[in-house]
């Protein structure tokens, strides 16, 4: 099945998100805040291909390329198209992503070998910050801001507060299930309760379509979840796979990659077992069990 086109939508005259259907693994959002001459641009692209596209769509709404691209977290989803806008752009990140994104390397390629990447050339932040940071473009600020460890340790929040409209990142997913395996299960819910108190009224998250406030509630409940769920069933001797492989998901079950359950359970584990939020894990072990409760196969990169 061929996933929908991507599409472009004018969120305010000076705002734009740029989705890429369905939101599935590798597919993730954009969005650009211009004043005609000069742009920011709110994450890119895995591939080349999709990282040219969403400059076509940038360029043909009467938005100048990029002099900043913010990264919202090192994934190379949202940053493997930086070398695509690196003329004349810098690459701006939180200090903990441009050092998870050194670190991680071309990381897609390992878990999906076969994916056409195109001509990527990794392009790490050359500016970054550890709490706050405010960039000017036109009459609009866009606020930068680190959450602490949550979908990973190095994120990113885009607030927009002249518009009350937030790029979240992978901290949120619409339609899809939320991913704390590389970061912190209550960071993430932390990361809920600060992206409640800006007051947004359009959110666009890392992967699925434009929403509301209403879907925090939406990922919350999941993540008290899949909390429960790993107190219960540490406490009955369950590895993380043994646990996902019994859980009745009811209605996240809906939620696209289930899979991503027993990833979520070794982070709740890794915390119960006391270690700090956002501190390594086995990635392998995480990544296998997934394979496993995905029928034996590794899940499908969409990009």
């Amino acid at each position: 099945m061929t996933a929908a086109e991507p599409y472009t939508v004018e969120l305010a005259p000076d705002v734009h998100a740029y989705v890429q259907p369905d939101g599935g693994w590798c597919l993730n959002n954009a969005g650009f805040v211009s004043d005609g001459s000069s742009t920011v641009l709110i994450d890119t692209a895995a591939t080349e291909h999709r990282a040219r596209a969403l400059s076509r769509a940038l360029t043909g709404t009467g938005a100048a390329l990029p002099g900043h691209v913010i990264n919202t977290h090192h994934h190379g989803d949202h940053t493997y198209g930086n070398c695509v806008f690196a003329a004349g752009a810098s690459v701006v990140s939180h200090t903990d992503c441009r050092r998870e994104a050194l670190a991680a390397g071309e990381h897609l390629q390992l878990v999906w070998p076969q994916t056409d990447y195109g001509d990527i050339r990794l392009r790490h932040a050359d500016l970054t910050y550890t709490d706050r940071m405010t960039l000017h473009r036109g009459g609009t600020e866009v606020e930068l801001i680190h959450p602490g460890p949550a979908h990973t340790v190095g994120d990113s929040i885009v607030w927009l507060p002249h518009r009350r409209i937030v790029f979240t990142g992978d901290l949120v997913f619409e339609g899809g299930t939320p991913f704390v395996f590389m970061g912190s299960l209550t960071g993430s819910l932390r990361a809920l309760d600060l992206l409640r108190e800006l007051g947004a009224t359009t959110v666009v998250p890392g992967h699925g379509q434009i929403t509301d406030p209403g879907v925090y509630d939406r990922v919350e409940r999941y993540l008290r979840f899949i909390g429960e769920t790993a107190q219960k069933s540490r406490a009955a001797g369950l590895t993380p796979l043994q646990a996902a492989q019994r859980t009745d998901l009811g209605a996240f079950a809906e939620l696209r990659e289930s899979e991503r359950l027993v990833a979520n359970l070794h982070r709740a584990y890794a915390e119960l077992d006391g270690l700090a939020p956002g501190s390594g894990i086995e990635l392998v072990a995480g990544f296998g069990d997934m394979a496993v409760l995905n029928g034996g196969q590794m899940v499908t990169c969409h990009a």
